[in-house]
């Protein structure tokens, strides 16, 4: 007699076979060598955003997307109990953290090729009026010409004066490029807002951007760094190489001469807005200048027409005032401009700034760490002029530590001092090569100088 199956029985044995082999495979899993999920870091820029309220600096770590090739040991070697000694530099190589070394290489031959005459030019950012002597230049032909190939400056800044509309302006940023044997910074004052000398002229065809401050009130990163890029784009498109811009100055408020040309009072929000600018800015291929260092927002007399004075003390300006001129430098800004304030509680008398060792030289250059160019505000301004002669604030102002003069009441004049102090012993000529580099360097990073 055939023995009938129990299904019950069948059941059971086929679910204990489901759980032998559901264990079996648990196990296999664990055994086996498991590849580790990829961590894909995103690259940000340099600049500083705030987040609910906290400022945020973001990862600059450039990382690695995809799987390492095999055979690379990704484990980090023991620190040793001794630094090492690092490699000697070469001779060439820049000190300047903000420039390349071929950028590097390109200036020092530039430089070794250069006159006295020539060096000393290169030290002076002018009008093209102080140039040519024309009342109003809105042309470049044979004066420009003429006055480039004897007295060959460093760089040209432009008002809107000069700027009538834009093929007019093309055509004469083009011209005078053309005309210089050491190439030129081109450059204006287009801020946003107020102080406008391109975006504001219908005629130019460019973007109008908003000022300052009431983009510091939207307090929005995004819609900052898309002024810097309509900033940029306009003043590429037209010719220019360099804007001074952005206005690193944090406002006292009403009674501030800056006005609304500061992104606000807040010194945090300032220094964050005033890093996405500067990348931006740059990013648009044009070369960004902080202004006006160290701090000119707190200042209730303008020093176009007499002497400001800043009552801060140093631990005041590093606290408030410092912060987006920081925030600038680590966005890359190759370039600072120092006002005329004088900061008594600083330099111990009322020497203008831009005149002062101890702002220049100690706090600029060594506190804050800045490697790149430092300029002037405009000597034309009262500040300066009803306390020196033309030659006397060149001299003292390149004694400070400053790279540029910009608008000399007096160019000839100024020329002549910072020769004559050669001469004399009064300027190095490594102070003045000293300078000279920084300037050509610049030129070269942003291809200005082939």
């Amino acid at each position: 007699m055939r023995r009938r199956n129990n299904p019950i029985l069948t059941l059971l044995i086929v679910l204990f076979c489901l759980v032998l082999l559901a264990l079996a495979g648990y196990m296999l899993v664990q055994v086996l060598p498991q590849k580790a999920p990829q961590e894909v870091t995103t690259i940000e820029t340099n600049s500083v955003f705030e987040s609910d309220g906290q400022t945020v600096e973001p990862d600059r770590e450039q990382a690695y997307e995809g799987e390492l090739p095999s055979g690379v040991d990704t484990t980090p070697e023991p620190e040793p109990d001794t630094p090492s000694e690092p490699d000697a530099p070469e001779e060439s190589s820049s000190e300047n953290a903000l420039i390349s070394a071929d950028a590097d290489k390109r200036a020092r031959e530039t430089l070794a090729s250069m006159t006295e005459d020539e060096k000393i030019w290169q030290l002076f950012y002018v009008t093209p009026e102080l140039l040519t002597g024309v009342e109003t230049a809105t042309r470049a032909g044979d004066s420009t010409k003429e006055a480039l190939e004897a007295m060959p400056v460093g760089g040209i800044i432009y008002f809107a004066k000069n700027l009538e509309d834009r093929a007019q302006s093309v055509e004469m940023l083009s011209n005078t490029k053309s005309y210089a044997k050491i190439p030129l910074f081109l450059g204006t004052d287009e801020e946003g807002g107020t102080v406008s000398r391109v975006g504001a002229n219908a005629a130019m065809d460019a973007v109008q951007t908003p000022s300052l401050q009431s983009l510091g009130e939207q307090a929005d990163p995004a819609a900052v760094y898309q002024a810097g890029q309509d900033i940029a784009g306009s003043l590429h498109a037209i010719g220019f190489n360099m804007d001074f811009a952005p206005v690193a100055d944090v406002s006292a408020g009403a009674s501030s001469v800056i006005g609304s040309r500061s992104f606000g009072t807040d010194a945090q929000l300032c220094a964050s807005l005033v890093g996405v600018m500067t990348g931006s800015i740059q990013t648009g291929g044009i070369i960004p200048c902080l202004k006006h260092f160290p701090g000119y927002g707190s200042a209730v007399t303008d020093d176009h027409y007499g002497t400001s004075v800043l009552e801060k003390t140093e631990a005041e300006l590093e606290s408030c005032d410092f912060l987006p001129f920081s925030a600038g430098i680590e966005a890359g800004a190759p370039f600072v401009m120092v006002s005329h304030l004088s900061v008594p509680e600083v330099v111990g008398d009322e020497t203008p700034s831009d005149l002062s060792s101890k702002i220049v030289s100690d706090l600029l250059r060594n506190k804050l760490g800045f490697t790149g160019v430092i300029i002037t505000d405009s000597h034309q301004m009262a500040s300066i002029t009803d306390h020196y002669t033309s030659g006397e604030a060149a001299v003292k102002a390149l004694q400070a530590g400053v790279d540029m003069i910009l608008m000399p009441q007096d160019l000839q004049a100024a020329f002549d001092g910072v020769k004559a102090a050669l001469a004399g012993g009064t300027l190095t000529q490594s102070r003045i090569d000293e300078s000279v580099l920084r300037i050509l360097q610049v030129k070269a990073e942003y291809n200005i100088l082939q």
